[in-house]
């Protein structure tokens, strides 16, 4: 087939175009009702591919148009790269394809179609779990992200993580595709149920779950001083605004990443500044560093002040490909030439740690802080709750994706977080959006990107004893969905290897009734 036929089919720009449909249910447009049907119109056309190579191309294209639209906003920092990145992203969605077309391509029986009601998610949440690996990137756009405004259905992130919440979209999407399809009663009463109980189940879960105990409360003041591009004039509008706190029952004060621009450990004026800060509040302060340290290399630090001093340290690990690195920059360095990527790698920390801090009575509040895209990552929240975090503290600097949906989507997670461990989640942001959310993802404050100032909240403090079932298991589920996957892969080559089997037709069924959905030979529009 030439490049020229492989581009000229309509169904494969369908299924381009479709990809972009989920992206919808994202913040900022947030239709997160419509994630529910969102895959429907791309599944479809998967199913009704001539032939499963056929499929998984239109899987493949479906693919490359959601990376595309999820990530448009990363234009300015990776530019022309990001087709790259969608088409090789893209194409972890051709098994969705394949494995919609094997189980749901006529004719269908009872037993393919609750097959393709498990095998369908098992594939998507395995895609979603494979370009989440922090070596390619993180995890971004994940579809289970589409209903942090909904507590109840963030139940099922409790139990499984936003793995869970995935699964149980994708399900309902199959199963919607099922039931526009199949005429079969018993088919179609499968699909029902498995559709309805994918929807009902993160309430049930919701509703079962014993509420968390009332504990301790901690008062936290987010500041957020806008756009402000001289570094010098960030730090001073962060310190107006911080000193405008004073006299407020504080227990901690939260700036956002990349708000101090010099290496504390050396820069004496700039710290007595913050102790004296620190003082005038009566609370610990959490401030992002992001500067050229002793060593010569610039690394992005969250410091935790109080009146003495620096008393915490906690370098950032898990750094931004091309924007705060360039992997394999011997080969790929071109690209910090035809956009914002990296000029310097940043030097990443080693391990993750808690900053033990207090609050303004003396009691123990340990922090779990990460800094910016860090609370993409489930297992870093996860860890820090199991490690006795009572709070969890993200620092977030998106000026350069201001007027994009980058500021809400990331934003956003933090809802998933809180659900996922139990702990309360607050971000501040230098450019917006700063927010807070309880120990059951509910959004208490936000700083939206048109607001500067600070917002105060006063968060229930997690237990020790509080834990999830998601903190207890771990990634459970998308190790599961990979094990279902890789099974799904291993039947159809273990029946093409099966003597007995090779002079059927695969998918043949014995049935009038399912014989006579099979639709004459197509011809690939």
């Amino acid at each position: 087939m030439t490049l020229r036929a492989a581009f000229s089919r309509p169904a494969r720009w369908g299924a381009l175009a479709t990809g972009a449909l989920p992206v919808l249910t994202f913040p900022a447009p947030g239709l997160a009702a419509l994630a529910w049907v969102a895959l429907v119109p791309g599944l479809l056309l998967m199913r009704r591919a001539p032939s499963g190579r056929e499929a998984a191309v239109r899987g493949w294209w479906f693919g490359a148009g959601f990376i595309l639209t999820a990530m448009y906003w990363l234009i300015p920092s990776v530019g022309p790269g990001l087709l790259a990145i969608a088409v090789v992203f893209g194409a972890l969605q051709s098994a969705v394809g394949l494995a919609v077309w094997r189980l749901l391509h006529p004719p269908v029986t009872a037993l393919r179609a609750l097959a393709a009601l498990v095998v369908v998610p098992a594939v998507w949440v395995s895609t979603e779990y494979a370009r989440s690996w922090h070596a390619l990137g993180g995890p971004w756009a994940l579809l289970g992200a589409t209903q942090w405004q909904h507590p109840a259905i963030l139940g099922l992130a409790s139990v499984g993580g936003a793995w869970l919440v995935s699964a149980a979209v994708v399900a309902a999407n199959t199963g919607v595709v099922v039931l526009l399809t199949i005429r079969q009663l018993r088919v179609r009463v499968v699909a029902a149920a498995v559709t309805v109980l994918a929807v009902a189940a993160g309430p049930l879960l919701f509703a079962l779950r014993t509420p968390p105990t009332p504990g301790d409360y901690a008062t936290v003041a987010l500041v957020q001083p806008g756009v402000v591009e001289d570094q010098t004039a960030r730090f001073d509008a962060s310190a107006r605004i911080t000193a405008a706190l004073a006299g407020q029952p504080l227990d901690l004060v939260v700036w956002g990443e990349s708000s101090i621009s010099t290496d504390l450990d050396r820069d004496t004026a700039t710290m007595s500044r913050l102790r004296a800060l620190s003082t005038a509040t009566g609370a610990q302060l959490l401030v992002g560093e992001d500067a050229r340290k002793a060593d010569g290399r610039i690394s992005k630090d969250t410091v935790q002040i109080t009146p003495a001093g620096i008393a915490g340290r906690y370098r950032k690990i898990r750094l931004v490909p091309f924007g705060e690195y360039i992997p394999l920059r011997l080969v790929l360095g071109w690209i910090a030439g035809i956009s914002k990527a990296a000029g310097e790698n940043r030097a990443p920390g080693t391990a993750f740690h808690l900053l033990q801090a207090t609050d303004r009575t003396g009691r123990p509040l340990p922090l779990g802080a990460l800094i910016c895209f860090e609370s993409a990552f489930p297992d870093m929240s996860r860890t820090a709750a199991d490690d006795g975090a009572r709070l969890l503290v993200y620092q977030s600097a998106t000026s350069t994706f201001q007027h994009t949906w980058a500021p809400q989507q990331h934003a956003s997670l933090g809802a998933l977080r809180a659900a996922e461990t139990g702990h309360p989640v607050v971000q501040a942001s230098l450019t917006g959006e700063s927010v807070a959310y309880d120990r059951q993802g509910r959004r208490l404050a936000l700083l939206g990107t048109s607001a500067t100032g600070s917002v105060t909240v006063r968060l229930p403090l997690a237990a020790p004893a509080d834990r999830t079932w998601y903190d207890r298991l771990g990634d459970w589920v998308p190790l599961t969905a990979v094990a279902i996957t890789l099974t799904a892969a291993f039947v159809p080559l273990r029946r093409r290897n099966d003597p007995a089997s090779r002079s059927a037709t695969p998918g043949t069924v014995q049935g009038r009734e399912e014989l006579r959905e099979q639709p004459p030979t197509s011809v690939e529009p």
